[in-house]
């Protein structure tokens, strides 16, 4: 049951990581520079309540892994991705969207959160993948 929630978690988060990246990044960073302050204002009002809901699931899942197992490998491959995806986007893409609304849009920033956007989808895939494994039948 704890790895079917695993991958329940992992399999949106993943979908989420795949919208944010297709989608609304793109969207988002080709607005015209005389409405960036309005759009990223919009965009982190509309994405942070479903941020806190995937990231929630995401961190009920893994302590579920970790409090009463599986504590197999594929099980905590999963974990381990889900723990690197919330390391950069807390040190990595949360801060690079405090200084793109603070300062404005730069280069270096959107590269910044570009680059940690990509790790987070390939964080993403790699849960998701670990935890289809752990839940496969045996």
């Amino acid at each position: 049951m704890v790895t079917v929630l695993l991958l329940a978690a992992t399999a949106l988060h993943l979908g989420f990581q795949l919208v944010v990246t297709t989608l609304v990044y793109p969207a988002l960073l080709g607005a015209p520079q005389e409405r960036w302050a309005l759009e990223h204002d919009a965009h982190r009002r509309r994405t942070t309540p479903v941020v806190a809901v995937v990231y929630g699931l995401l961190a009920v899942a893994c302590a579920a892994v970790l409090l009463t197992g599986p504590r197999d490998a594929w099980s905590l491959l999963a974990v381990g991705a889900c723990a690197a995806v919330v390391v950069v986007t807390a040190t990595t893409a949360g801060p690079a969207h405090g200084a793109l609304a603070a300062r404005g849009r730069s280069e270096r920033l959107v590269r910044r959160l570009r680059r940690a956007d990509a790790l987070r989808l390939a964080g993403a895939a790699v849960a998701a993948g670990a935890a289809a494994v752990a839940a496969a039948p045996s």
